[in-house]
């Protein structure tokens, strides 16, 4: 059986989720806001990801009143697209930087872990990584992208930071696509149109990137979606 590239990501996800006991569950509503917290900690593979998949989403929680810190795992070199004259595992992390600035994160940890190449490491190392990033920030909600709506690496992340919000006991919810199971729209309210012109800033600071620019602001035009992973254990409005 040929694989589209949509199903060959969700029998990815589905694998690694078999693989490492991750088990999405629900706990949203059809439509809302984002959940209440003080503290997020938004743990991605790369640069850019920040801004292009969780830049409308970090306007809303920075809205709402919740510090914002990161942490991305590798430095990006992997990415076929280079605008500049620096080397890619340079020029990224120093873009997030700028990207960061543009969002309202206030602490950005860039680790140096092989773009691409995630999934060569053991679970239990990238676990590790992300429990001394909750202990450093001791943040009240984790912030990822969801398998379904990324690639291999994506789903290592999920699958990690699920893991230690579980030993950490804090709750992980996660940017998804509209349909996937048990995720609500996000409504970006009076808001949204200073979100979008924010999030295309932070997407603009990506300069490295920018052949890829004018795919990336058509897709801002959609809505965003979440959905727990590791669901509160007391609902969260």
């Amino acid at each position: 059986m040929t694989l589209t590239p949509a199903k060959t990501r969700e029998a990815r996800a589905a694998g690694a989720r078999r693989a490492g006991g991750f088990r999405p569950r629900p706990a949203g509503p059809a439509r809302g806001t984002v959940p209440r917290a003080e503290h997020v900690l938004a743990v991605t593979a790369r640069p850019g990801q920040e801004s292009a998949d969780l830049g409308g989403l970090l306007c809303a929680f920075r809205r709402a009143g919740a510090r914002l810190t990161l942490l991305c795992l590798t430095r990006g070199e992997a990415s076929p697209l280079n605008s500049g004259s620096a080397r890619l595992e340079a020029a990224r992390p120093w873009e997030l930087q700028l990207a960061a600035s543009v969002l309202g994160i206030s602490s950005v940890t860039v680790a140096n872990y092989p773009d691409g190449g995630l999934s060569r490491y053991p679970a239990a190392e990238l676990t590790g990584r992300v429990q001394r990033a909750i202990r450093e920030h001791a943040p009240d909600l984790l912030l990822v992208i969801d398998p379904v709506a990324g690639d291999l690496d994506d789903t290592v992340v999920a699958i990690a930071t699920s893991t230690a919000a579980r030993q950490e006991g804090l709750p992980a919810v996660a940017s998804t696509v509209a349909g996937a199971r048990c995720a609500w729209l996000i409504d970006l309210g009076a808001g949204a149109e200073t979100a979008r012109a924010i999030q295309r800033s932070a997407v603009a600071a990506h300069a490295s990137q920018s052949a890829a620019l004018p795919l990336v602001l058509a897709r801002l035009a959609g809505p965003d979606h979440l959905r727990w992973l590791v669901p509160p254990d007391r609902p969260r409005p």
